[in-house]
């Protein structure tokens, strides 16, 4: 790289270097808060993104303008002394016409610019939006072929950020009752779509300006004009409603961008869960839109061969959204799974779909809890290719750091919290019986099928020989955007030689053959 583009890329924040293995930046949150399910989350943006002052910059995956930030029949409604819209797009330009100092930056994935085919008054809404000169909208084409924009960042003023696994799109709106049969849950063709879980941590103070940094580098990468930082203010837009849950805490920041136009890779997030699963001592509860990455599973394979390894308690979807997506990580789940229950000689691994009623519900969050002393959210997937294509980014909070030994109980109670959320059962339910039944599984075990919200013991069906034979070699999730679509030797695939899970595989294949 030469000295302008090095100086370039270093202005713009991307390759600063990590201050440990895996770690961007700790930085001092004044208070932070998990926010699950789209329910409150759209709600509560809602009311951050009224308070903002200069700046307010949502980046995203997806971004639909035709939904609705608060469910209801009223297309209007009162406060803050005027009226204001629901519907994003108009909301937005409600903003951007009653705030005379605020700009709006927008930025999504370019391969989204295909679904406006079909959103008609979305590219509406992008025309009303250009002509507003205080909003920007722009699509992020900024990394090699076949890799994605994936990060889920929402900056205020550089004082209030959010860091989760929820686009502002269409099908994440839902409550955490997640009822199997919700006339709200509705998209803005009018078809109904399946219950949907997620979450995302919103923060505030010097975490914020951290993460503006980080938003404003990938804006300018994309080829916005760069922007500045946005003076202090008093208040910040920390929505009213919105409880404390963590105060005066150090967060954890982990990026994962593929190397391109003379930036280097970052992969802060594969390399930070890899120390993470190797430093819980009593259990690990992840959820996850997928499984299907060989890095994660042998991590978890070298921990479950310990004469007493962790419990490792892991939440997902029975099937993975699209068909590209499920004939490319189904069958590797499969077949990472089969694998880990060979190394699993103390029957600590297990793997569940939630449930409500007949009906599964779709798991995007991206969440794991160490031994509730550290828990850690973000955009990150198990999968191979949100370590080695897509810009990604996590947060986490470690009590083991300094000053954030207070934060124990709180991510205790989260993790209750969500267990009761799919067990159907209350926070304290589920305190009273993880006593009486000593681990999660066999609490999950205990209670059964007794509540129409439940966690279903995942079995995974058998897949054919030819998506086993494209799962194992990688051809739709490679690890190095060079191998999409290519078709890896063996020593190159799911199953490396040597590794445990080859060696697991082997005792699995014998076993199937015998029967």
């Amino acid at each position: 790289m030469n000295t302008d583009k090095s100086r370039e890329v270093a202005d713009a924040g991307l390759d600063a270097n990590s201050v440990e293995p895996g770690v961007w930046r700790y930085v001092h949150a004044r208070r932070a808060s998990l926010v699950v399910d789209g329910e409150d989350y759209f709600d509560l943006m809602r009311q951050a993104m009224l308070k903002a002052q200069d700046r307010i910059m949502l980046i995203g995956w997806d971004f639909d303008t035709r939904i609705h930030l608060r469910k209801g029949r009223r297309w209007w409604e009162k406060g803050w002394r005027k009226r204001y819209p629901r519907r994003l797009g108009s909301f937005i330009l409600w903003l951007a016409r009653h705030r005379e100092h605020l700009d709006i930056r927008i930025l999504k994935w370019n391969l989204g610019t295909i679904k406006f085919l079909v959103r008609g008054t979305m590219i509406l809404d992008l025309l009303r939006w250009w002509l507003n000169r205080k909003i920007d909208f722009k699509f992020d084409s900024a990394h090699p072929l076949g890799c994605s924009h994936h990060q889920k960042l929402v900056i205020i003023d550089d004082s209030f950020a959010v860091c989760g696994g929820i686009d502002m799109a269409a099908r994440r709106w839902d409550t955490r009752d997640h009822l199997e049969h919700d006339e709200r849950r509705v998209q803005p063709n009018g078809s109904h779509y399946e219950p949907w879980h997620d979450m995302a941590m919103l923060m505030e103070g010097d975490i914020a300006q951290a993460l503006g940094e980080l938003g404003r580098s990938r804006w300018r990468e994309a080829g916005g004009k760069p922007l500045m930082p946005c003076k202090p203010h008093a208040e910040t837009a920390w929505p009213d409603e919105l409880s404390t849950q963590f105060e005066d805490v150090e967060i954890g920041i982990a990026r994962s961008l593929a190397a391109y136009n003379g930036r280097p890779k970052v992969d802060e997030v594969e390399e930070l869960f890899l120390r993470q699963i190797a430093s819980a001592k009593r259990f690990l509860y992840i959820e996850n839109q997928y499984f299907s990455s060989r890095s994660i599973a042998e991590a978890m394979a070298q921990r479950l061969r310990e004469d007493d390894p962790p419990e490792i308690v892991v939440v997902h979807p029975v099937t993975a959204d699209g068909w590209i997506e499920s004939k490319a990580m189904d069958p590797a789940r499969t077949r990472l799974v089969q694998a880990l229950r060979e190394c699993d000689h103390k029957a600590r691994f297990h793997i569940y779909a939630p449930y409500t009623g007949d009906t599964s519900i779709y798991v995007h969050a991206k969440l794991m809890i160490v031994d509730d002393c550290l828990i850690r959210v973000g955009s990150t997937n198990f999968n191979n290719r949100s370590f080695g294509l897509d810009s990604e980014c996590d947060v986490f909070i470690d009590c083991s750091r300094p000053g954030n030994s207070h934060a124990r109980d709180v991510i205790r109670s989260l993790r209750h919290s969500l267990l009761a959320e799919h067990c159907g059962i209350t926070p304290e339910e589920v305190a009273r019986l993880l006593d009486q039944a000593g681990s999660m599984a066999a609490m999950i075990a205990a209670l059964g099928d007794r509540n129409r919200r439940r966690l279903v013991p995942f079995q995974p069906a058998e897949p054919g020989e030819w998506e086993v034979a494209l799962a194992e070699r990688q051809m739709f999730d490679p690890e190095e955007p060079a191998e999409l679509f290519q078709i890896l030797p063996p020593n190159r695939g799911l199953f490396r030689p040597g590794s445990l899970l080859a060696k697991a595989m082997r005792k699995v294949r014998r076993k199937a053959h015998k029967k």
